[in-house]
Formats: structure tokens, C-alpha cells, sequence
């Protein structure tokens, strides 16, 4: 018994913790003393680390379950990895038109600084579904796709959740010609996807029947008709709040950039710069936060303009000429641009292949990554690794306010 308590007196007295604080795991069984660190200083660390990190350190323990789970965490986990320059924390899904490679997926920040990026069979989310798949768009770490121009999936890869919408019938005719946009809308707190299909045809032109799912009502709605000839964007371009598409009327020369204001549901046009003489195609697009047009100009040489004021066409300015390394009997290919790098490289998809332009040297890198299929066009979109799935948050704050009025 003695020896027990000369034990017991050489060990240091116990400290009270005046601190907040969370345990790590402990790394060794032979050492029972687990070091302490401060809440803020966890929640600092935690909110830096990819989400597949995230996925597995909800089991550690019930608060760190509760702050990984906590909707500011996410948030603000979120912003952190939209905002990182070295776009650690974005990925690329890429759609095949070939079945068995239809959904590929790599790193995005591989792409602009490696000279190799490893392209991963991308599970499906659901195994109804295994042809026909088109990206809508993706915001927050979400991804819209659209299953034989008739169901719409949104879908968080990284935490591998999906939701099927309501199916959009009514007078809906799912024709050749469609467009979509997936968008956040801040303003509402609300996530909203736009699909409009062509409908009673006459000569080239088409009546556009449009409707609009909102996640708050779980519900899709009319918007307004429009007239179409060729729809040039099948994915809306989002700016300033309103989705855009590049549109063509068979009564009228060129394009029109139109849009839709998701505030008042109303269509718009956007004026544009004067391009030149010659005919080109063009893709619409978004550099930094600015509308940008991709004017491939002769098939081989390409403009890159933006928007700089919006609604001021006097504030289009040509950025950069790009040289396109193609064949001009192959005809337009259209061009998707992505970001721009922490060295002011831009990153964009042209056909087959991903190229970084050097507007320094305006020299063109490729950067396609590697896939078991080449020589194919595929569509590609891209995405932040989050957290965020708003069908949980919503049913969570459902039983909040039934609580309350309890």
C-alpha cells in the first residue's frame, strides 16, 4: 500500500482547464495523456482540410460531429475553399458521350500545375441512371445533371448525396434544342434550376417553353415564352443575378445574349461589342466574376472579350487573341473558360483537351488529363469539394420551427 500511495505522490498535481477546448485522437496506446488544444484553434484546422478528411473525422467524437454538422461550419468551410488561389479544393467532372466513360472526375488544381492529372471513374449516383447524362451546372459544391432531357439529379459528389427533383411534365415538349442553369440565389436563400425546351415549331424558329424548380416550394413553375431559332449555350452562364444563353432567331443576323432575371422572372438581352468582320462562333462564358464571350474568330484564332460594368456595352473589352492549335477544316469547336491561375494563366476546355494561355508570353500549354478514351469530345464543369446539402438543412429547419411552436 505504501509503495502505492509514493507512486501516487510523484505525479503532478491535476490543473484545472480554464479553456475551451477539444481532444485529438490519441496516436499511441502506451501514452494516456492526450494533448489539448483550443476550440478556435481545431475549428481553424478543421475548416482547412479537404472533405474527404472531414467525412472521416465525424467519428472521432459527438462535438466534432456537431461542428463538421453545423450549417455556419459548412459555410464557412465553403468559402475558405472557394476562395483558395491554388483551387486545391476544385475538381472537374467530365461527361462522355460514350456510356462507359461517361462521368470522369480530376483535380482541377493537377490540371493547372502538374504536368500529369489522373482522370477517376466517377461513380453514378444512382444506378438508374448510366446514359444520356448532361451537366447543367454545378454552385456550392452541387451539381445539376439532366437523365434523357427529362430527370433532373442534383447530386453532391463529395459527400456522395443526391436528390431526384420533381419531374417537370406539363406542356414541356423535350425536343433538340434545350437549355438549363443551375444557380444559387442569394437574394432567397434558394437553390433553382431553369430548363426551357423548344415547343410548336414554325419554319426555323421555335416557341421556348421555360419553367423554373425552386428548392424552397419543391416545385417547378412557368416563366415567361420565348422565340428561339438555335440555342448556342445549353448551360446558362450566371452573372449579376440572372442567367444568360446565346440565342439565335432565324428572322434576325447573329446572336443575342439573353437572359433571365431571377428576382422578377424577366427575359433581358445583353448589347454587344463589335467583333469584326468574318464569320466565327462564339461560347459565352465567365472570367473571374465578369460575363466573357469566346469568339473563335476563322475557325483558328480566338477573341476573348468581358464585360467589364455590366449593362454598359461601352465596357467590353477584348482581354487577349488566342492562336487555336486546330485544324480549321474541322469546323467551330466551342471553348469553356474555368480560372485563372495565381501566376494570371487561364485555364479553358477546347474540344478534347484542356490548354493553359500565357497572356505574358501568349503561349498555349496542354493540359488534358488522362483518360483511357481520347480523340472524343466531352463536356466539362466545374466544382468546389463541400459540404453543403441544402435537402438536409431544409428539413432540419422544418423541425426547428416545429419545435418552437411547441
Amino acid at each position: 500500500m505504501e509503495s502505492k500511495r509514493n507512486g501516487a505522490s510523484n505525479l503532478p498535481p491535476k490543473r484545472k482547464n480554464t479553456h475551451k477546448s477539444a481532444q485529438l485522437p490519441s496516436t499511441s496506446v502506451k501514452d494516456s495523456r492526450i494533448p489539448v488544444l483550443p476550440e478556435e484553434l481545431v475549428t481553424q484546422i478543421l475548416l482547412r482540410l479537404p472533405v474527404k478528411s472531414l467525412l472521416k473525422f465525424r467519428s472521432v467524437s459527438k462535438s466534432w460531429l456537431g461542428l463538421i454538422s453545423n450549417p455556419e461550419f459548412i459555410n464557412t468551410h465553403l468559402s475558405k475553399s472557394a476562395n483558395n488561389k491554388d483551387f486545391t479544393h476544385h475538381r472537374f467532372m467530365l461527361s462522355f458521350c460514350l456510356p462507359k466513360y461517361n462521368l470522369k472526375d480530376c483535380s482541377a488544381s493537377s490540371l493547372l500545375y502538374d504536368s500529369v492529372a489522373e482522370a477517376l471513374d466517377l461513380e453514378y449516383p444512382t444506378k438508374e441512371i448510366r446514359r444520356s447524362v448532361e451537366i447543367v451546372g454545378s454552385v456550392n459544391g452541387l451539381i445539376c445533371l439532366v437523365i434523357a432531357k427529362k430527370y433532373f439529379l442534383i447530386w453532391n459528389p463529395s459527400i456522395r448525396k443526391f436528390k431526384k427533383l420533381p419531374e417537370c411534365r406539363d406542356e414541356l415538349c423535350f425536343g433538340h434544342h434545350s437549355m438549363y442553369g443551375f444557380v444559387y440565389d442569394e437574394v432567397h436563400g434558394d437553390y433553382k434550376v431553369v430548363a426551357g425546351f423548344n415547343n410548336e415549331g414554325y419554319g426555323y424558329s421555335f416557341l421556348v417553353k421555360v419553367k423554373m424548380y425552386s428548392l424552397n416550394s419543391d416545385s417547378w413553375t412557368s416563366l415567361e415564352d420565348f422565340e428561339s431559332g438555335v440555342l448556342g449555350t445549353k448551360s446558362g452562364v450566371f452573372v449579376n443575378g440572372k442567367l444568360h444563353w446565346a440565342n439565335s432567331v432565324y428572322r434576325r443576323s447573329g446572336w443575342d445574349i439573353i437572359s433571365v432575371d431571377l428576382a422578377d422572372r424577366t427575359w433581358g438581352e445583353v448589347e454587344q461589342p463589335y467583333y469584326g468582320e468574318g464569320d466565327f462562333g462564339w461560347t459565352l462564358g465567365v472570367l473571374g466574376t465578369d460575363l466573357s464571350v469566346f469568339s473563335n474568330y476563322r475557325r483558328i484564332q480566338a477573341d476573348v472579350w468581358v464585360l467589364k460594368e455590366y449593362g454598359v456595352k461601352e465596357s467590353w473589352i477584348k482581354m487577349f487573341t488566342i492562336d487555336i492549335p486546330c485544324d480549321p477544316r474541322m469546323g467551330y469547336k466551342f471553348c469553356q473558360f474555368f480560372c485563372m491561375s495565381n501566376k494570371g494563366e487561364v485555364l479553358f476546355h477546347f474540344g478534347s483537351t484542356f490548354m493553359i494561355y500565357n497572356a505574358k508570353d501568349h503561349s498555349i500549354t496542354h493540359r488534358s488529363p488522362h483518360l483511357e478514351v481520347t480523340g472524343y469530345d466531352y463536356e466539362a464543369s466545374i466544382y468546389i469539394e463541400s459540404l453543403v446539402w441544402p435537402f438536409f438543412q431544409r428539413k432540419e429547419s422544418r423541425m426547428q420551427q416545429r419545435r418552437r411552436l411547441k
